[in-house]
């Protein structure tokens, strides 16, 4: 639902109702991922997407009739042996799409869950989606790691619910969730109770480019435009303002080394989080690379330059101090070889080696590549 916020938060102020669909679980090699979400507004425009166009139709006509008849529906969407031209997803995968009216009387917490999001605090909605008593579909909590607002039916739900949720929020991962029609714990089989869909909203995640140049402003807009929360560091105040990185959510000026320590006291780096270090200046990125590769937490850890800076870096890496191991975790030169020059094609070179990371990828051609394009997150495979 994050990506259409926006645009529902305008329908929910001004008194007016919204069709809502949600992608609540795939199956195979579906195009958007759970979570994905679309909004009719009452004039008939759309934001958002559960399917990339595959089934955006008759969703929309779904939407139309649940704001109409105020009965939330279920419904599954995939390719059929039958009839392989049916409304459904020709790439073979298969959708289940929650379909609800939305409304300052149907979800009255939606501008506490909107602030929630835009302080970067994590939060969680579990909706029921599926019950044997009609009149609990659609009920829903809005959690916090402190809070709860909202009750599903029962106490004995409610209390099932909000554990088992504030579990997947610590880990940043959205799920449906099974229970006996009153929250008892059941055979995930069973076919005759409760579904909870609980969508978590984990922060951003952060990007920290260390160098305020030319670059740094074209991966700022890259990566802010992939969903990150982003921070330029520079020590150098006349380079690092606001005014050069309007893409950037902060733009700090300090040594690069003792920013990320101060991030790494304050746990604010974890990870989800990628470091970019684009100073080509070793008294700048020799310090910060040593402070960046010894967090054992960070996500992802590059830095650009040449491949004869490359070497001297190293060295004076290894004469720092910094292990043979800590030395593997650094992507440099920085990016995926697409043959970049300008800043603009190098920060897309950057960030696809970030994602490939990120997902698995092995960033060749798809159609150098057998098997699924959709991959599994790399540190979920076991």
């Amino acid at each position: 639902m994050r990506e259409i916020l926006g645009e529902l938060l305008d329908i929910w102020r001004s008194g007016g109702t919204a069709g809502v669909a949600t992608v609540v679980r795939t199956i195979h090699s579906a195009p958007r991922p759970a979570g994905a979400a679309l909004a009719v507004a009452p004039d008939g425009s759309v934001a958002g997407s559960v399917s990339g166009g595959c089934v955006e139709g008759a969703v929309y006509e779904l939407a139309t009739e649940v704001v109409a008849t105020g009965s939330p529906k279920l419904q599954r969407y995939g390719i059929t042996d039958d009839d392989a031209f049916a409304v459904g997803l020709t790439c073979g995968g298969i959708l289940d799409v929650f379909v609800e009216a939305v409304s300052e009387q149907t979800f009255p917490q939606l501008s506490a869950l909107a602030e929630a999001i835009d302080n970067h605090r994590p939060i969680s909605v579990a909706t029921v989606i599926s019950h044997p008593d009609a009149g609990r579909i659609g009920r829903r909590i809005v959690i916090e790691p402190g809070s709860a607002d909202g009750s599903l039916g029962s106490a004995r739900a409610d209390a099932a619910v909000i554990d088992d949720a504030r579990g997947l929020l610590l880990a940043g991962q959205t799920a449906v969730l099974s229970y006996g029609p009153d929250g008892e714990r059941v055979d995930e089989t069973d076919d005759r109770g409760m579904e909870v869909f609980v969508a978590s909203y984990a922060p951003r995640p952060r990007m920290v480019i260390i160098g305020a140049i030319d670059f740094a402003a074209a991966l700022a807009r890259q990566a802010d435009f992939l969903g990150y929360r982003v921070t330029v560091c520079d020590a150098r105040p006349v380079f690092a303002t606001p005014a050069r990185f309007p893409a950037a959510d902060e733009v700090v000026v300090d040594w690069p080394d003792r920013y990320l320590r101060a991030q790494r006291d304050d746990e604010a780096i974890d990870g989800r989080t990628a470091i970019c270090v684009l100073t080509h200046d070793p008294k700048f990125d020799v310090p910060a690379l040593e402070v960046a590769l010894r967090l054992p937490e960070v996500g992802y850890v590059g830095a650009m330059g040449s491949r004869r800076t490359n070497s001297d870096r190293l060295t004076r890496l290894a004469e720092a101090g910094l292990s043979a191991a800590e030395l593997d975790r650094l992507s440099s030169p920085i990016g995926l070889d697409l043959g970049a020059r300008t800043p603009e094609e190098t920060a897309v070179s950057i960030v696809a080696e970030i994602i490939a990371r990120r997902w698995g990828g092995g960033g060749r051609p798809l159609t150098a590549v057998d098997g699924r394009i959709h991959h599994e997150r790399a540190d979920d495979q076991r």
